[in-house]
């Protein structure tokens, strides 16, 4: 059973910059799709950012384009994501997530998702 564990959230600043991280807490992620998703208050996650395995392939939601960067470390079994820029409506919690098989599953609609973290708070002030 994969377990993945986030890190790096809390309170900052408008315009200031986060960096989150996920590791995979028993077995190697070289072979999953991997994203982190958003959730705001009553609505469900949605995601924000996505990479294959070879990390040559990514997505971001058009609200990050530009101001978000995902990217992982194979071999520290280890996604991260960077935030510039960050605006008070970035503040959500934030899931790790990973998906076996074709990298288009993570990104479908509804995702298929395989494993989550349980997700790490991320306050943005005005």
């Amino acid at each position: 059973q994969v377990q993945l564990e986030e890190s790096g959230g809390g309170l900052v600043q408008a315009g200031r910059s986060l960096t989150l991280s996920c590791t995979a807490s028993e077995r190697t992620l070289s072979d999953a799709t991997m994203g982190w998703f958003r959730q705001f208050p009553g609505v469900e996650r949605v995601l924000v950012a996505a990479i294959n395995r070879p990390g040559s392939g990514i997505y971001y939601q058009d609200s990050v384009q530009g101001r978000f960067t995902i990217s992982r470390d194979n071999a520290k079994n280890t996604v991260y994501l960077q935030m510039n820029d960050l605006k008070p409506e970035d503040t959500a919690v934030y899931y790790c997530a990973g998906s076996q098989g074709p990298s288009t599953r993570l990104i479908s609609n509804p995702p298929s998702v395989d494993y989550w973290g349980k997700g790490t708070l991320v306050t943005v002030s005005s």
